[in-house]
């Protein structure tokens, strides 16, 4: 079976340009149009993540009995269509109805493709694979902002929120037509396992990676939702560029250091690049000269490039190879619930004992991360 892994890369990228361009366009768009505060904003962003940490398992699931086309392809229609509805929510419970909707896609866009893509490959290259497939997720997430952005700036003729959600629902279907361009021999189709209890969602080998990634993703969260804020509150002077310095130190180690995962093993791997996000949180936390906030700022994205292609090989060699796609599926799952925690619960911490406070919880939640990653378990046959 020949997998169309660049085809899927570019599929995967046109999915989250979308998805990234959404998040930059809620926080105004949402007051503008419903007159809603950062309650309802916060609200609109984050439901999304919850329906994609719980569809993601249940697209694995159909990955793994060689479903993963049709659900690749059903993510990027799911996409347009909370796009479109977005666009023409008349309130906003509507508007948080299509944000569930393209929730959804986010979950069946990747957690379907990428099990179809390591299906093709030697597991000695998972890591490697897993971690330069990610790129397609976390380029877009990185370039949708750049793209909304630039549509509303004033130099490019300022174009209101609306043209944006005509390019989210573009991408999307972009996304979608191509995997429509693929052959649909993407795997043996095979009955579906009966899902019996959570047991049967929740492959034994996977809730220690999870817990591993869940923890990241808070760390990352508090990045995403706090950075911009805490440099402000001390007036340090690089809020416009840190997201920017965060976002390329973590694709170029992504790119570049993926295959240490595959040399390494993904336990060693993760305990390492996880301490130095430790180092990173705090010394962001403490930071006090614009120099010094960029440097732990880059050392912030370099401790979290690998971890998603180390989580991914410790899953698959736990899980010893079965089920893969679910296994993944719920892997993930736990990051998207991590950064779904991080928004508000770092938000209180931030309003309760301010922003360096919120930044010390991040790097606690590092050193439990290294501490589960000492004490677990290697599995059989494993030296790593």
């Amino acid at each position: 079976m020949v997998v169309p892994v660049r085809r899927l890369w570019v599929a995967v990228l046109c999915g989250y340009l979308a998805f990234g361009a959404a998040l930059q366009v809620l926080p105004a768009d949402v007051p503008d149009r419903y007159g809603g505060g950062a309650l309802a904003s916060a609200t609109a962003i984050g439901i999304a993540f919850l329906a994609t940490a719980c569809g993601r398992p249940f697209a694995g699931w159909l990955a793994d009995a060689g479903w993963s086309r049709p659900v690749v392809l059903a993510g990027g229609v799911l996409a347009a269509i909370g796009g479109f509805g977005q666009l023409l929510a008349p309130d906003l419970g509507v508007l948080l109805v299509a944000r569930l909707v393209m929730g959804a896609g986010e979950a069946a866009l990747f957690s379907a493709a990428l099990p179809w893509v390591l299906s093709g490959v030697r597991p000695a290259q998972r890591g490697r694979l897993a971690g330069w497939f990610g790129l397609s997720m976390w380029g877009g997430l990185a370039g949708g902002p750049v793209i909304a952005s630039a549509i509303m700036a004033p130099a490019f003729g300022g174009a209101p929120a609306g043209a944006v959600w005509w390019v989210v629902v573009g991408l999307s279907l972009a996304s979608a037509v191509l995997v429509l361009t693929t052959r649909r021999d993407s795997g043996p189709v095979e009955p579906l396992v009966r899902i019996r209890g959570v047991r049967d969602l929740v492959p034994p080998g996977v809730p220690l990676p999870g817990a591993i990634i869940g923890l990241a993703a808070y760390c990352y969260g508090t990045v995403a939702a706090l950075l911009v804020l805490r440099l402000r509150a001390d007036a340090i002077g690089v809020d416009g560029s840190a997201l920017a310095v965060f976002a390329g130190a973590f694709l170029v180690v992504r790119f570049a250091g993926s295959p240490l995962v595959d040399r390494f093993g993904g336990r060693v791997v993760a305990t390492w690049t996880v301490a130095v996000e430790i180092v990173a949180l705090a010394g962001i936390a403490l930071a006090r000269s614009p120099v010094g906030a960029l440097v732990f700022v880059a050392s912030a994205g370099v401790g979290l490039a690998l971890i998603y292609p180390a989580c991914v090989s410790m899953t698959l060699d736990r899980v010893r190879g079965l089920r893969p796609g679910v296994s993944m599926g719920v892997m993930t799952s736990f990051w998207d619930l991590g950064v779904l925690v991080a928004g508000p619960f770092g938000g209180l911490v931030a309003e309760r004992a301010g922003f360096r406070a919120a930044f010390l919880v991040a790097a606690g939640a590092g050193v439990v991360c290294v501490a589960v990653l000492l004490r677990m378990p290697r599995p059989a046959g494993s030296r790593r």
